[in-house]
């Protein structure tokens, strides 16, 4: 098993693409199981998990999450590595809780999104962007009635799943080089090297798209 993380597509074309960045290669069963089953599980599980105010219940869906990981032969580094740029949020929203209500209330509120947050990334592991956009079209089906391009918006939609860990992972690179210069506390030194890389990759995206819509 690799992760895939090629920039490059091999259409012959020389076009960059983050489209399958996050995807890891795999034969396992979360890998055959089709993408509206997952997106359907995934609704489902976040439904249920936050109408459940039980702990005890919300741990266990928390460990099933993690068992899947393992169904799927990610490494547990991958799997950690999607909460990291989380971390501090989820801290700070067990805090106020803690201070506004209990630790309980805190702690049922973060395994809430540890959940939904290792389920939508476990989605994103284990499926192709071309999978996941099929099934979109396929969900998003009956709005071709109301003059809608069920494409377009199930390739936005599928990206925009994509790019959720990407930006993440851009702030933090540029953060940490900012922190070398001393400028972590500059909001503008921060924000603007991570606006024009996201521009770029935004770019590469579409020539990559626009590259392949024309070979087809």
């Amino acid at each position: 098993m690799r992760m895939v993380r090629r920039i490059r597509l091999s259409n012959g074309t020389g076009h960059f693409s983050m489209i399958d960045a996050f995807y890891v290669d795999g034969n396992s069963v979360l890998h055959r199981m089709l993408a509206v089953a997952k997106l359907g599980s995934i609704a489902v599980l976040g439904t249920g998990v936050f109408l459940c105010d039980d702990l005890r219940y919300v741990g266990i869906a928390l460990l099933a999450i993690v068992a899947l990981y393992a169904l799927a032969r990610i490494a547990p580094t991958t799997m950690l590595r999607q909460l990291k740029f989380s971390l501090p949020l989820l801290a700070v929203i067990f805090a106020v809780q803690w201070i506004v209500a209990d630790w309980q209330t805190g702690l049922l509120i973060i395994l809430r999104f540890a959940v939904l947050i290792l389920a939508a990334s476990l989605v994103t592991l284990t499926t192709r962007t071309s999978d996941m956009v099929e099934a979109l079209e396929r969900i998003l089906q009956p709005l071709r009635f109301l003059g809608v391009d069920v494409t377009k918006v199930s390739l936005c939609l599928s990206l925009t799943i994509r790019f959720i860990p990407v930006v993440a992972r851009v702030t933090q690179q540029v953060r940490e080089a900012q922190r070398a210069r001393g400028l972590e506390h500059s909001v503008m030194a921060v924000a603007m090297p991570v606006i024009v890389r996201l521009l770029r990759m935004a770019d590469e995206i579409a020539e990559a798209i626009e590259a392949r819509s024309g070979a087809a």
